[in-house]
This record gives C-alpha cells, structure tokens and sequence, in this order.
C-alpha cells in the first residue's frame, strides 16, 4: 500500500499538466448537462410514480374535475362580506377570474347556483347580480342563503360571514407545465395587486395547488440565488483566515467549482430535476470538497513550515492522505447513497447528486488540486504551528483525564439515548414552509377561516350507471356526511346530498317539510337532470359526479391537523364505514394532505433500513482499511454517538422529527466518519511505521491531523449554518440538526476516541 500511494503521488505532480488538462475537459463535457437542469414544479415530485396514495389520487382526478386551483380568500378589515361595495368586489373579481388561463370553473358567493321553485318551474340562476343594485331585502336573503346552505357555509362563506373565497380551477394542457404555471401565477398576483389598489379596505389571501407548486419552485430558486452564494464567500473567507494562504484558498474555491459543475452537470444528463429538498446538493457538496482539500492543504503547509520544498511537501501530502480521504469519500458517498433508501425522490436526487459531487472532490483533491498548487506561490513561516503546541497540551489532558471524561461521556450518551425517545414523527406540511413565504402566511389565514389546503377527498361508488340515484345509496351517503360533519376536526362537507335536498325541497314548492331525499331512483334521477339541464357553462356536476353517475365525490374540509392526526382521523372513518355502509360503498381517502401523511411515515421506514445498510458496508469497509478488526468496532462508537447526542437535543428542544429529518443519520453517518478515518489513519500510522506507543500514536495523531479536523469541521458547520437560513423548513431542519450533529462529532473524536484506543488497545508487552 505503501509504494502504491508513493507512486501516485509522484506521478500526480510529475505529470501535473496531463492531469490539469484532462481535469478542465472532464468538466467541460460534464458540464453540458448543466442546460438540462431544472426545476419540477409539481408537488408530486416528493412521491414516486408506483406510491399508492398518488396512485388513487389521480385516478380521482382522471375520473372528476382537476384539483390544481387558486383559493383566493377574501376578508374586509372591517365589517362582513354582505357590505353592498364586497358583494361588488365579489362579482367583479369572479368575471375576472374566468379570464385566467386555463381556467376550468370559477365558484364564488357571487355565482353559487341557487334554486326556488316558481309554480311548477324549477329556477337555477346566480345568488346575485348587479350588486350595486341591490335593495336591503336581497343582501338579506343572500346573507340567509350563504350562512344555511351547507354547499356555502363554511366552505366558501365563514361561519361568521367575515370571510369569504374565490375557487378558480384550472386545467392545464401540460405541454410546457413550468411556463402555464407562472402564467397562472403571474395573472393571479397582477390579479391581487390591481384589487388591492381598488379596494384598499379589503385584505386578499392566496392559497391553492397552484400557489403550492410554485413557492416550491421559488424556495429552491431563493437558496440557489442567496444561500448557495453566501456559503460559497463565507467558505472562502474562513479558510483564508485559518490556512492563511490565498494561493490555498484559490485552490480550494477551484475544486469546489469543478465539483459542483460535475455533479449537477451529470444530473442533468441523467434527467435529474432540483426540488427544494434537492437544491442543498450544491452546498453539500461545497463543503465536503472543502473538507478532502483542506487535509491535503494542512498537510502540505505543515510540510512546507518545516523546510520541505514545494513539490516534495505536495507529493507527501498525497502519500499522507491519500489512504484516508479515499476512505472517507467512499463511506460519505455510501452514507448519501443510502438516501435512495427513502420514499420520497428529491431526497433520492439530493444523495444521488452529492454522492456525484463527492467522487468528482475526491478524484479533483488528490489530482488537480496538487497539481494546481504546485505552479502557485505558497509562503510560509518557518516555525512551529502554535495550534500544534495547543493540540499535544489536549492530548496531554485526554490521556490523564481519561477516566473522567470516559464517565462523563457515557452518562451523557445515556441521558441521550433517554432524550430521543421524546422525539415523534409528526409533521404539519404546510409549515415546510417558513412564515417569510406569502404562501405560508395567506394558507395559514385560508385554514383559519375557511381550511384552506385541509382537505380529504373520497370517491364513493354506487352499484352500476346511475347508480347514485339509488334512495339507498343516497342514504348511505347521506349518513356518511352527517357522520363527518360531527367530528371535531371537520369543518365542511361537500356532498352530493345536500344538493338532493334542497332539489326535492324547490320540487315540492319550497316546503320546508320536504327538505328531505328523493324517494324513488326516478324522481332522483329526473331532479339531477334537471339541475344539470339548468346550469351554465362551466358549472356543471362533474366536480361531484362522475361521467356514468355511478360515484360521487365528496370532500371534508378540516382544522389544521399534523400527519399522525390526519391518519388517525382517517383509521376511525374507515372503521365507520366498515360498520355503517355496504362494502360497495367503502372507499378510502386521498388528496395532497393524505399523500404527505403518508409518506412521511414510509420515509422515515424507508431511510431506517438505509441507515442500518449504510452503517454496516461503512462498519465493513472501515475494518478492511484499517486492517484491524478491533480499531473497526472501536470506529463505531464516535460514528453512532454524535447521531445520538444529536436526535437527543433534538427531543429535548424539538421533539417532532419531520420526514427531512429521517435521512440526517444516514447522511451524517457518511459525514462525521471522516473525522474517525483521518484521526485513526495517523494514530495507526504512527504505531505500525514509527513503532510508537499508543500514548505517543494519540499525541501524534493530534498534532498531525487535529488542525485539518478543527478547520473542516469549522467550514463544514459553516456551510449547513447558512441552509438553516432556508424558508424551506425541511431544508434548515435537516441542516439545523447536521450542524449540530458535525459539532459534537469534532469533540466526540478529541475526547472519546483516545480514551477508547488508551483503553482498548493497549500496548502488548
């Protein structure tokens, strides 16, 4: 292993111009991917093509009008939505509305299609036009209308009548998805913004599908347009300030720059599209090629500082290193590689995607960067490294103190271990996003007043083509409303039921008493055609009833509620249904909200079976490489417990883990390995080439290598501390609890890690 490591050292600066060359065209045709890359704008993106949930959601949507829409609710700052000037909005915005593009139907207070008998004539027509003429008896009984129909109340009119909401429903052609999306967007806000200026006392909120896809796209756009550049400078700034040296910093920004061109130019080749949770690739990988080249550059300095020339300090910095980042790069590729593990895809792109990066610092730190720094000045002090002295004085304490701190360390593991027992998988998926993006702030109103994005939609069936006009499958359903309606997370049911009431209920004269179901399937049928017959163009039944009439879609509205809620909301619903209705009638829930329920709880399965296969092939490789049996097992420990430390802080401040949070083991696995490989490859070194004992093997390794870990770690918490600025929450969760896990990983490895090696690898006598 020796002489193989010489040989390429030598032949990396003898033939460092072949190696610059070929290095700038692996970039280049790498590179070209780049123009391939984007953004998917659509939330699906978080669930694979074969998930179930998405599976029946869209064969809902095959089946019913579309999903996709803008919400756009409205609230007077004072007063209630019954005042003559926000009727007026209300029917001025909703014409407008019908101008959007793409536009499939458009449902407002304004044209909510009420019905009166007049004599033997059935009557469908707007609750209202021309506000501006309204007499005090209309907004009266439009008042009355809006707050007892159950199709208006609390669904598109408050409870309190101090909200109400414009529903646009979109469709769109899907031919360049990413363009028709800001169409959409871009008219609604131009929309809102012209609105605002007309009627300044009126506050508009915005929510809908539509609005969620986008403010995925614009997070990811915002940390690649702020985040990524920020961390980039304060990298850069911070390893000037600890190497001192601008010619090792260019360095450095170079790998970063090849590295990143690589792995998102080979995503693009591969049909890779960034999502905001696959955004934090590129910073990722910035920071773990920071890491490979600052072990390179350390060493080669501290060579220098001690009168070996330029070229000969290079070539034995990659003697010295080459071993232990080879190492370190396979288990963090490994670690990120056991992402795909996970149920949700962008966080299978983002391992996939680092893991590229992290091949291209790998190869880049031990090739091109020593090649690089051979033609650039590098001045030094000749003298010894301060840090140095302050790194044997901390070894010196470890190996005297190492009792107590063995006891302090494993009481604090345990007290830990206890802490993360504290943590639950719950998440609200709206709150993905912080409250500095207008979509989170407008749906938190919207869910508020009306329940905004909360909802759950079922497809119930009915025995045969027009089958829902059965009596008894009206009852059933019926039943089923009533049932919901009760619970305490609902706030609205949207059924076809409800319609057949007030149907029967015009058909006999407006009678109060006949407020009631149809009693035969002829008479139901007949009112539905009816009905049908008199609605206007782009009102139609079909976001309740499919095109057969043989199922009716019905749609519950809820409070605010986290994924372990909603599912225990919907085990109780389908126990109801078990016990209450036909087996052909029994369907289960879908919808956004479902989905993301779902999957977090799959994702955090999936990522615990890849964290358990990336610790043992790591566990493995270590063992090999180390060629110690006994040093692999003793590696296990300052790998595991900064994970558990971590999680326990977590529990103890936190407590809910969202599914981001699931692949943090497994990602931080491959990471804080590093740390263990560099301290235990100078630590072996030393005792199998120098013959040192193992008091002098820890000295040696401090003082060797304990610098590179501080500066690395240092720049590695950097870069995860600018993701925590992320508005998208699953990214600054995920790199809050990384940065605290690299930290403690860094004082795991100076404190713990000797005292195991004084204690269980003594020497032999």
């Amino acid at each position: 292993m020796n002489r193989l490591e010489g040989f390429f050292s030598e032949w990396v600066i003898k033939r460092r111009v072949i190696v610059i060359l070929l290095s700038v065209i692996i970039v280049g045709v790498t590179g070209s991917g780049l123009r391939h890359l984007g953004f998917d704008d659509d939330y699906r993106a978080f669930f694979n093509e074969h998930n179930p949930e998405l599976i029946a959601f869209n064969e809902i949507e095959n089946t019913y009008t579309k999903s996709d829409n803008v919400f756009i609710v409205i609230a007077p700052k004072t007063g209630d939505v019954f005042a003559p000037k926000v009727l007026g909005l209300i029917e001025e915005m909703t014409q407008d509305a019908w101008q959007m593009p793409y536009s499939r139907r458009v449902d407002s207070l304004q044209n909510f299609q009420n019905t009166y008998a007049e004599e033997d004539d059935l009557i469908v027509e707007d609750l209202y036009e021309e506000a501006n003429d309204l007499s005090t008896v209309d907004i009266k009984r439009i008042k009355e209308v809006a707050q007892t129909d159950p199709l208006l109340s609390k669904r598109m009119v408050s409870e309190d009548g101090r909200v109400t909401a414009i529903n646009i429903v979109l469709e769109y052609p899907k031919l360049d998805s990413g363009k028709e999306l800001k169409e959409v967007v871009a008219m609604t806000r131009q929309l809102i913004k012209d609105y605002e200026a007309k009627y300044p006392e009126v506050g508009f909120y915005v929510t809908g599908v539509s609005f969620l896809n986008t403010s995925f796209v614009e997070a990811g756009e915002s940390d690649v347009m702020t985040l990524v550049p920020i961390s980039f400078v304060l990298m850069l700034v911070f390893m000037y300030f600890l190497l001192k040296s601008p010619s090792a910093v260019f360095g450095v920004m170079m790998v970063i720059i090849f590295s990143d061109v690589v792995a998102l130019g080979m995503a693009g080749h591969i049909g890779i599209q960034l999502s905001p949770a696959s955004v934090p690739s590129t910073q990722m990988i910035m920071v773990l090629a920071v890491a490979n080249s600052i072990h390179i550059l350390v060493s080669f300095i501290f060579s220098m500082e001690h009168k070996m020339p330029q070229r000969k300090a290079l070539s034995e910095s990659i003697r010295l290193n080459l071993q232990p980042i080879f190492l370190t790069s396979v288990t963090t590729m490994i670690g990120f590689l056991g992402m795909n593990f996970s149920e949700v895809p962008p966080f299978n792109d983002l391992g996939n995607i680092v893991a590229m990066g992290v091949l291209a610092s790998l190869c880049f730190s031990l090739t091109f960067l020593p090649a690089l720094m051979s033609y650039l000045p590098v001045k030094v002090t000749y003298q010894e490294d301060a840090d140095v002295e302050k790194l044997a004085k901390l070894s010196t304490f470890v190996i005297k103190n190492q009792n107590p701190i063995l006891v302090i360390m494993v009481g604090i593991v345990l007290v830990s271990g206890y802490l993360t027992t504290l943590n639950r998988a719950e998440e609200l998926f709206v709150k993905y996003f912080d409250e500095t993006i207008e979509f989170r702030t407008d749906t938190d109103f919207a869910t508020g007043t009306l329940g905004g994005l909360y909802q759950l939609v079922y497809s119930v069936p009915a025995e045969g083509k027009g089958g829902i006009s059965e009596p008894e499958y009206l009852e059933n359903l019926d039943k089923f409303a009533q049932w919901l309606k009760q619970l305490p997370e609902t706030i609205n049911v949207y059924v076809l039921t409800d319609t057949m009431r007030r149907l029967n209920k015009n058909m006999h004269g407006d009678d109060p008493a006949f407020y009631t179901l149809p009693e035969s399937r002829e008479m139901a049928a007949q009112y539905l055609l009816l009905y049908e017959m008199s609605l206007p163009y782009g009102l139609d039944l079909n976001n309740q009833v499919n095109v057969d009439k043989s199922a009716t879609r019905v749609f519950v509205t809820m409070n605010e509620v986290s994924n372990v809620e909603l599912l225990n909301y919907e085990v109780r619903i389908q126990s109801w249904l078990e016990a209450n209705v036909p087996a052909s009638m029994q369907t289960p829930g879908t919808g956004p909200l479902m989905m993301f329920a779902h999957i977090a709880e799959k994702n955090i399965n999936g990522m615990l079976k890849g964290s358990i296969l990336a610790l043992f092939l790591i566990s493995i490789i270590l063992i090999f490489a180390l060629r110690s049996l006994k040093i692999g097992i003793i590696s296990l420990a300052p790998n595991l417990v900064p994970v558990v430390i971590g999680f326990g802080l977590w529990g103890l401040i936190y407590s809910e883990v969202n599914m981001a949070l699931a692949i943090v083991v497994s990602m931080t696995l491959g990471i804080v390995v590093d740390d263990t490989v560099h301290f235990l490859s100078k630590y072996l070194r030393a005792k199998r080439e120098k013959g040192y004992s193992t008091e002098r093997a820890i000295t040696y390794a401090y003082t060797h290598v304990g610098k590179a870990l501080v500066v690395s770690s240092i720049v590695l918490t950097v870069g995860f501390l600018v993701l925590m600025m992320s508005p998208f929450a699953l990214n600054s969760d995920m790199a809050t609890l990384t940065t605290w896990i690299i930290s403690i990983a860094l004082f795991v490895d100076f404190l713990l890690l000797p005292v195991l090696l004084l204690k269980f690898d003594k020497d032999e006598k």
